[in-house]
């Protein structure tokens, strides 16, 4: 288990020029009987960081996982679709009920 600065050059697989420079938390190998590492780690400043979780058996497996400390969320585009969606629901909804209460007063 490694925590690294994202320094936007990894690829799927981990790899990463000068890691031990980069390297933040450090978990060293072993068996965990569960399957599972709980381990806690207080950030020192804020930024874009990556999980680095790597498992041996016959094979190497690396599962890379990018976040972020400290810094405010973007706003999803689906999130922005979705409001404009309902926006023009609720116009298209009014708009029909003041036309058809036009048409019934004449």
């Amino acid at each position: 288990m490694r925590i690294i600065r994202d320094t936007g050059a990894g690829d799927q697989a981990g790899n990463e020029a000068n890691l031990e420079e980069i390297t933040i938390l450090h978990i060293p190998a072993k068996v965990y009987p569960n399957g599972s590492i709980n381990f806690e780690y207080q950030f020192a400043e804020p930024g874009k960081f990556v999980g680095l979780v790597t498992v041996t058996d016959k094979e190497k497996y690396v599962s890379r996982f990018p976040f972020s400390v400290g810094e405010p969320k973007g706003t999803s585009p689906y999130l922005l679709v979705a409001l404009a969606a309902i926006v023009v629901g609720a116009l298209v909804f009014f708009l029909r009920g003041r036309k058809s209460e036009k048409v019934g007063a004449t």
